[in-house]
């Protein structure tokens, strides 16, 4: 079973009939239990399930357009020389769904840094998608969006929705049961503050990263463990609206992720100085009283979680923090 297989079963009869364009925004989300290693590299099915939370306005818009020229792919306003790492991701996705002779102007765009640990290639992979939805009305429901959406990035698959999401690990070799689901719960008071210490590309990309680490590190054979705790008790803490629970787990979790990569070889570090330092300040804020904790993806950005009734106290210490409220 192959990724063209698999838009096969999806896309099986619809027709395919293109109008001139179309375009969608997706945001970005911040995974409170970690996706972190795969158990199929080609399909994106992740070793474990995780559960993520979306980053509002956070996100990105893309413009997909038909040409009878070649493929041009413009990113940030940038456009992108074919030999491209991520023109060439790009188009090798897009070839899944499109004729020979069909080409593409892409014009996509985030309103934070790429590939710096913000999850720029899930909302990236959510939006292409839900565009090309709308390029071919294909009319898909948001399994299928977002079980096409894997396909491109594993993150993706829960870019398709906001809120709380949990991506399923599935157990089937082909992935149709590897997909995202919302959750009804809601949590209007839940901030996140995004500390952005470097917007430079991370040297090691996630997929990669993930790689080396499921290979190399010794630590990584109790990862699958750890996030079968940690999901149980984040929903645990979001259906009982209990933020010690939720922020302790998930800043656990982040940490224990970035331990497998240590423990890998070579080591894997993404964190700067910097990344350390706000590290450091919320412990000492929580130490201080003040109900404060940090999640990280795979890069050295941090994201601030807090409740709206700290506001005032988390934004003097993280000045230049942007803030994000999930559930507007």
């Amino acid at each position: 079973m192959n990724k063209k297989d698999i838009v096969r079963i999806i896309l099986g009869g619809k027709t395919i009939s293109a109008k001139p364009s179309a375009s969608a925004f997706a945001s970005s989300n911040i995974a409170l239990c970690k996706y972190w290693g795969k158990r199929d590299e080609e399909l994106n099915l992740p070793v474990t399930a995780s559960l993520s939370v979306s980053l509002g306005h956070l996100g990105t818009r893309t413009k997909i357009s038909i040409s009878n020229m070649a493929d041009r792919i413009t990113l940030d306003d940038c456009e992108l020389a074919d030999e491209d790492p991520f023109a060439r991701r790009l188009i090798s996705f897009l070839d899944l769904f499109r004729s020979p002779r069909e080409k593409y102007n892409i014009e996509t765009k985030n309103n934070f840094p790429t590939a710096a640990g913000l999850a720029s290639s899930a909302s990236g992979f959510a939006a292409l998608v839900i565009a090309l939805d709308d390029l071919y009305a294909w009319h898909l429901t948001k399994k299928e969006l977002s079980l096409l959406a894997r396909l491109g990035s594993g993150s993706a698959s829960r870019s398709i929705f906001n809120g709380f999401v949990e991506w399923q690990r599935g157990s089937r070799d082909d992935g149709m049961d590897s997909f995202a689901q919302v959750l009804a719960e809601q949590w209007p008071e839940l901030r996140l503050g995004v500390v952005t210490v470097a917007d430079e590309q991370k040297a090691v990309g996630s997929r990669a990263g993930m790689r080396r680490t499921t290979e190399t590190s010794e630590l990584y054979r109790s990862w699958p463990l750890q996030v079968e705790k940690d999901l149980r008790n984040i929903k645990e803490a979001i259906q009982n609206r209990d933020f010690e629970l939720l922020g302790k787990t998930a800043e656990s979790n982040a940490l224990a992720m970035h331990a497998t990569m240590l423990a890998a070889w070579p080591p894997l570090l993404y964190w700067k100085p910097e990344t350390v330092l706000v590290f450091q300040k919320v412990w000492k804020m929580r130490e201080a009283g003040v109900p404060v904790y940090f999640t990280i993806d795979a890069g050295p950005n941090v994201k601030i979680l807090f409740l709206e009734n700290q506001l005032n106290v988390v934004s003097k210490n993280f000045g230049s923090m942007e803030i994000v409220t999930p559930f507007s």
